[in-house]
């Protein structure tokens, strides 16, 4: 087990009960994925947390694949799902990296809020559009702690001895839409709500 997914197991029922931090957002951010979703689509979520957001979208596509590295987690989305009758979602604990998904098989990925939490996100946005079908779509919300809080490169080491945080990478957002476009996405829409919020990208494999 890694030291990330200690962490998040450990803080999994505690994180399950924390409201959204801001519900309209949340929503406008949902309404502009499902501005994407198909019926026929087969979508993957890594980082899926407790679930909330594979389940919301369950209704717009045939079948969503959720993963988290936090056992815990996932065992909490599976009881969400079970609670609301809904099949078409399979959970399984796996880090990105872990994950045997065949080439070209998906149409749409997401990546919420998992990027800025990642060992190397070249890496994951490689495999992404790997695993994605020409064309397909890579939605993203993601923390730019660079564009904000250069600072906090010089104590995350001392908050993770702690274990008082997980392991955050910190960067721009020109620095996530440059990993991206060097990958082979073309930037469909990006929007972030207020400084120092969450970047929202919607990008698409440009071949």
């Amino acid at each position: 087990m890694s030291r990330s997914s200690r962490f998040w197991d450990r803080v999994a029922d505690r994180y399950a009960k924390k409201p959204v931090p801001d519900e309209a957002v949340y929503q406008k951010k949902l309404a502009i994925t499902r501005e994407y979703l198909q019926p026929h689509m087969e979508v993957l979520e890594i980082g899926c947390g407790t679930g909330s957001t594979a389940l919301a979208h369950a209704a717009c596509v045939r079948h969503i694949h959720a993963t988290d590295i936090s056992a815990k987690m996932i065992a909490i989305a599976q009881a969400k799902a079970a609670a609301q009758g809904i099949e078409n979602v399979t959970f399984e604990q796996a880090a990105v990296d872990e994950l045997s998904v065949p080439e070209e098989s998906l149409d749409v990925v997401l990546g919420l809020s998992v990027l800025h939490l990642l060992e190397n996100k070249e890496d994951a946005i490689a495999d992404v559009h790997r695993m994605l079908k020409p064309g397909g779509i890579f939605v993203t919300s993601t923390v730019c702690l660079g564009d904000t809080m250069k600072f906090f490169k010089a104590i995350l080491p001392i908050g993770r001895f702690l274990r008082l945080i997980p392991l955050v990478r910190v960067f721009s957002t020109q620095e996530l839409a440059d990993s991206l476009t060097n990958a082979g996405f073309d930037i469909d829409f990006q929007w972030q709500p207020g400084k120092g919020e969450a970047v929202f990208i919607v990008a698409k494999r440009n071949d």
